[in-house]
């Protein structure tokens, strides 16, 4: 059975995520920091789904801690699918935006990529298959207001993910970015109203967890074998 990572494993998105791949046969390690108990709860519901599941609990930003973390999921063999959907927010504009406001996002959406899949990558490569699979976010793309730092380590994430696509290809592994849009959870509903979803996304809605999932769940899959190095929109025709 193919072992599957997927940080920020609780969210919205990592959840709908986790579940995809639990029901494509994938044994599914689902990641956490702050909210244990959430990733607990996801790895409970993945298991009465009928479907093989752990959880891990670590601070992505802290590489020591992260690759001690890494090293004990080894053990237990290599992971051969890696979502990392861990993020945050910090919003601000740059003139008023913090030093720890500006290095906390992308310490955790850039860094933590790094620190995840560095230590894991030598294994993948033995097995010479494998799927890397980073979330984004449609303001990696276009930018947004407020915004620099999460634009900024989102950015970085599709620079990383198109070099690092190159350097793997040749062993059977594949490193795609996916990039949603509005994506329907308790952060959007909290920040937009029904009616300015509507003026902003071609589509009048907001997506589902379950659209990027599913995208996921593709690029996770023997289907998506010759597909390297894109950044994949799933936004409604806003880009």
């Amino acid at each position: 059975m193919k072992r599957a990572l997927v940080t920020g494993g609780n969210s919205a998105i990592g959840t709908a995520i986790c579940r995809e791949l639990s029901s494509m046969g994938l044994h599914i390690i689902v990641h956490g920091h702050q909210h244990q108990e959430a990733i607990h709860e996801v790895t409970r519901l993945l298991k009465e789904s009928g479907g093989s599941a752990e959880a891990i609990c670590c601070d992505l930003t802290d590489p020591e801690t992260t690759e001690r973390s890494m090293n004990q999921l080894l053990e237990n063999g290599p992971i051969q699918v890696i979502v990392h959907n861990a993020g945050i927010f910090a919003d601000a504009p740059m003139a008023g935006m913090t030093a720890q406001q500006w290095h906390q996002v992308i310490d955790v959406s850039l860094h933590g990529f790094f620190h995840v899949t560095q230590p894991l990558l030598l294994p993948m490569i033995r097995t010479r298959w494998g799927r890397i699979i980073p979330i984004s976010s449609l303001s990696g793309t276009i930018g947004h207001r407020g915004q620099t730092n999460y634009s900024a380590a989102k950015s970085g994430l599709h620079g990383a993910a198109r070099s690092l696509a190159t350097e793997v290809a040749s062993r059977g592994i594949t490193v795609n970015v996916v990039a949603p849009g509005l994506i329907q959870s308790p952060s959007t509903e909290h920040a937009f109203t029904p009616e300015q979803i509507e003026r902003m996304v071609p589509m009048k809605r907001a997506g589902q967890p379950e659209d990027v999932a599913s995208i996921v769940g593709f690029l996770a899959s023997e289907k998506a074998s010759y597909l390297s190095g894109q950044i994949i929109g799933v936004n409604g025709a806003m880009a």
